[in-house]
């Protein structure tokens, strides 16, 4: 947990940054109402959290879940953001399960890969081999030939 107040607090350039986003162009937000901005964010997260802790402990669960996150809107009366939080829950679903499957695709590529590397440097050596053995047959040939002579 955190030790003192101000370690509760989500990041300044966070906030400031949504702040921007939610306001239109042209508009100002003083410091002191960026702060207390700042503040209600981190107390509701907070809040959220605990709520959502109350329902993994039901669950006799040690880990908070989407949906433990999702009954604990609703239980704050947040019903009005389940719906686009379902919706960005899934969105990230995909988009994991996307990254998961490249990854994945791209192991096999690579291992492939090593594989036909290792197929290569397996059949030149072979060809070096008989190249070598060539080369040792015909330095034979020749000392016989001069042997004879």
């Amino acid at each position: 947990m955190a030790e003192r107040p101000e370690d509760l607090n989500l990041p300044n350039a966070v906030i400031t940054r949504i702040i921007k986003e939610a306001l239109p162009d042209g508009v100002n937000i003083s410091k002191e109402a960026r702060s207390a901005i700042s503040r209600a964010a981190s107390v509701f997260v907070l809040y959220a959290t605990s709520c959502a802790n109350n329902f993994a402990m039901k669950g006799k669960r040690k880990t908070l879940n989407a949906t433990d996150v999702l009954s604990a809107m609703e239980e704050m009366e947040f019903q009005r953001f389940v719906t686009p939080l379902k919706e960005a829950l899934e969105a990230y679903r995909r988009e994991q399960k996307g990254k998961k499957e490249a990854s994945e695709q791209k192991k096999k590529d690579k291992d492939k890969d090593k594989k036909t590397d290792s197929e290569d440097q397996d059949k030149s050596r072979d060809e070096d081999n008989d190249e070598d053995e060539e080369r040792l047959e015909e330095e034979e040939q020749n000392e016989e030939e001069e042997v004879d002579n």
